[in-house]
């Protein structure tokens, strides 16, 4: 790269600032010079109180991006440590952990097409979003980044064995006989996580067979998002096929992930969080757990049941850390596939860490995965549907919703969107923080009242004139 001279008055492409991370199309949307002027913006934000932690995952285009934002933030004058390739949990874990630094971003497409790659960012153990995304981008528009006089040091720092230690610690107190016992697939899609898992594995008790670790950001097997069904064959198959107690699989920068059960029955984020949970209880009785806004409601009524205390909170990771934070809740999860944990964690999404907290809930509940699925009420609810709507417009038709539900009488919980309870269950419609989409979500006792609730959501879009073809 040819590094520009100060990065005054730079323009992200107006895509690529979203509300949880940077992100874009690698070549079209995203560039070198966006990573550069990324790292002299933040840099700027943070001055010289600390050193700021680099990471990357395996894409085709994270080794460019990393070098840029690490040349952009020591032109800022900050001291920047390397950390180099791995999952953006192990980016994390060193900003939490190393002394000194006190923010950190990862170079990461996430579960993405291999062709995106974009950046995820925190400060002070703190995600950096929403508005602080956007203030990054009008620090750059107006010239607010000047070059530094003294430019910050950078340091090559290896810390993938102090983070998988620490990982194992999550087993801490469980019996030695029942984890000897487990027999467990692993799926690194070709993702980030691989090198860790290797790592990881060769340390676990019990019986592991690994998929697809070697890193590459091509993902030529499969596409490494454990949400989507079809993502999970090869484990499912693994897992039957060898007799398995359950399998792990992880998105491509491994904060998410997905379980199948011995049966190769895919655990939704909904039961996980319950069986994580169920664990959690036992041991901090009437602790307080964060779900976000599309969770079922078996999620609600089965925490309250198991004596804790639960909350709904926007979707989106960055959302539920900071109200993690916010009120001293030890969990939260997400419907995507993030689990985040605070009791003896930093409570920050991690895949890897969620994985071992599943091995240490079969072990401490004495059940295995599969029973546990079973025991959870099943209702009958929808995927995450998406309907096209302009990005200009999409937030306008969900105050147009409210507004129509509230002059009928409607009681409507305004979390994130409109979150409607009726005799039938509930629906969610609310606007999309990555897409220029709504998204909707309904989940019934009946297939019956699940019609009706699904019926009410088209009403509602095509009296706000929006086509109700979905988003594939």
């Amino acid at each position: 790269m040819t590094k520009p001279t100060p990065a005054l008055n730079h323009r992200f492409d107006s895509s690529i600032l979203r509300e949880y991370d940077i992100r874009g199309i690698f070549g079209k949307t995203l560039f070198e010079e966006d990573a550069y002027a990324l790292g002299r913006a933040f840099g700027s934000v943070i001055g010289n109180t600390g050193a700021i932690a680099v990471g990357r995952d395996g894409r085709i285009s994270s080794p460019v991006l990393e070098t840029a934002l690490v040349e952009g933030l020591a032109d800022a004058g900050v001291n920047v440590i390397r950390i180099g390739l791995g999952p953006t949990p192990m980016l994390y874990f060193a900003e939490a952990s190393i002394p000194k630094v006190n923010g950190g971003i990862q170079v990461t497409g996430s579960h993405n097409p291999a062709d995106h790659n974009g950046f995820k960012l925190v400060l002070a153990g703190a995600p950096f979003f929403g508005a602080d995304i956007i203030r990054i981008g009008s620090i750059l528009a107006t010239g607010g980044c000047p070059r530094a006089d003294i430019r910050g040091r950078i340091e090559n720092r290896n810390i993938l064995p102090t983070y998988v230690n620490r990982l194992l610690e999550g087993l801490a107190g469980c019996d030695r006989c029942s984890l000897d016992r487990l027999r467990i697939g692993w799926d690194a899609g070709n993702g980030a996580a691989g090198p860790a898992l290797e790592r990881l594995l060769s340390q676990l008790p019990g019986e592991h067979h690994l998929l697809f670790s070697e890193v590459d950001g091509r993902f030529p097997n499969h596409h490494p998002d454990p949400t989507i069904d079809a993502n999970l064959a090869d484990l499912r198959e693994l897992v039957v096929a060898k007799n398995l107690d359950f399998g792990l699989a992880f998105d491509g920068d491994a904060d998410r992930i997905g379980v199948v059960d011995s049966l190769g029955r895919v655990l939704d984020a909904d039961r996980l969080l319950l069986i994580f949970a169920r664990d959690l209880l036992l041991r901090h009785p009437g602790t307080s757990v964060i779900a976000d806004v599309k969770a079922s409601r078996t999620v609600f009524d089965g925490v309250r049941a198991m004596g804790g205390r639960v909350e709904m909170a926007p979707a989106g990771h960055s959302h539920i850390k900071a109200r993690m934070k916010r009120t001293g809740a030890l969990l939260g999860g997400e419907t995507s596939g993030h689990f985040f944990f605070a009791d003896d964690w930093f409570g920050f999404d991690d895949g890897l860490y969620a994985a071992i907290r599943i091995i240490a809930a079969a072990a401490r509940l004495g059940s295995s995965i599969t029973a546990l699925h079973d025991a959870t009420p099943a209702l009958i609810s929808t995927p995450e549907l998406r309907f096209p709507a302009d990005e200009a417009h999409k937030f306008a038709v969900v105050e147009d919703v409210v507004r129509r539900l509230t002059e009928a009488g409607v009681q409507v919980e305004l979390i994130d969107g409109a979150r409607v309870d009726t005799p039938d269950g509930w629906w969610l419609l609310r606007a999309s923080n990555t897409q220029a989409a709504l998204t909707a979500r309904a989940e019934s006792d009946t297939p019956e009242g699940l019609l009706r609730l699904l019926a009410q959501i088209d009403d509602q879009l095509a009296a706000s004139g929006l086509s109700r073809m979905m988003v594939e």
